[in-house]
């Protein structure tokens, strides 16, 4: 899935430094550009973190980035890698549930909790029924030639692709309600699946809580996906949810979620969704096409897919302070 540019304006939350940090460990000497200069630390720097040209640099040179993520429960950071599968070991889940459950919500106007049923949600929005909802038609002679030689190709030939990696451990994303917390645990000797990457001792011996300001192309308001939807194509914010969805693909895949995978899958209907909002976005004559493809979805079921989405993340999700 290409990815697209796009700015998500969120003032930062729960970040404050307690001072000047330690200076980084010399046995793993930073470039000159690494180097924190007085001046870049004025004292607007002191409230609200700026990611300046030292930072961007430092993140460029170990191949990680700080991710920021809103949520239901609350705004958190994590870190973030993209390393090719041949070098990487895939998260191990086996100690997590098979079936990850949906959190508890509260309804907002009666407000009265009650659960939410996957199983329902289910039947509600069939992941893989499409036909009701897209025009899918597929030419089956286009799979008749050469069907078997090209699986046997794939088999032969295991495809090496880079893969996403988060801050997590047995299969859970550990989200950090401050910066201070999450340095505070890269510093540390938990064991956690970034610590496999070629770049992580570079990391540990060098990071600082200034450090942590995510970029605002890896800054995600999930919390806002669900409400935004519900208002109607007319208000539908094609760069908040294409994001989301990078963000949704990135988490199903690297923490293995199987039913966020599947519901982002290509010709799935939130992926639909998703090609639809890039391709008004980007404007010119498929824009009409893709407009007249988002009116057949409509903001329930593209309300009930994000909120089954947006639970199954939560639900992985381990807080930390």
């Amino acid at each position: 899935m290409p990815a697209t540019e796009v700015t998500v304006a969120r003032p930062p939350a729960g970040r404050s430094n307690t001072g000047e940090p330690d200076e980084p460990d010399e046995s793993t000497p930073l470039d000159d550009e690494d180097t924190v200069d007085d001046d870049e630390l004025s004292d607007e720097s002191v409230d609200e973190p700026r990611r300046t040209p030292t930072v961007a640099h430092f993140w460029k040179r170990v191949r990680v980035d700080p991710v920021e993520i809103a949520l239901p429960g609350g705004v958190g950071y994590t870190l973030r890698a993209y390393r090719q599968n041949s070098d990487i070991t895939p998260a191990d889940v086996s100690a997590r549930e098979d079936d990850v459950p949906m959190p508890r919500r509260q309804t907002a106007a009666a407000g009265i909790d009650d659960a939410i049923d996957a199983d329902d949600l289910a039947d509600e929005f069939e992941l893989g029924d499409e036909e009701d909802e897209f025009d899918h038609d597929v030419d089956e002679d286009e799979f008749d030639e050469d069907e078997d030689g090209e699986d046997e190709a794939t088999e032969d030939e295991p495809v090496v692709e880079e893969v996403p990696l988060f801050l997590s451990h047995g299969g859970h994303l550990l989200l950090f309600r401050s910066v201070e917390s999450l340095v505070d645990f890269v510093l540390s000797d938990s064991e956690h699946d970034l610590q496999q990457i070629d770049t992580w001792e570079s990391v540990s011996r060098n990071i600082r809580p200034d450090y942590v300001v995510a970029a605002p192309d890896d800054t995600y308001e999930l919390d806002l996906v669900v409400r935004n939807l519900r208002g109607g194509q007319d208000v539908w914010d094609a760069e908040l949810l294409v994001r989301a969805g990078q963000l949704a693909r990135d988490l199903g895949h690297a923490l293995r979620i199987e039913p966020v995978v599947m519901a982002l899958a290509p010709n799935a209907p939130l992926d639909d969704l998703d090609e639809a909002l890039r391709t008004v976005a980007d404007g010119g004559i498929g824009s009409f096409f893709a407009r007249r493809k988002l009116k057949k979805i409509g903001a329930e079921t593209a309300s009930l897919g994000w909120r089954t989405v947006i639970g199954k993340i939560s639900a992985v999700v381990d807080w930390r302070d």
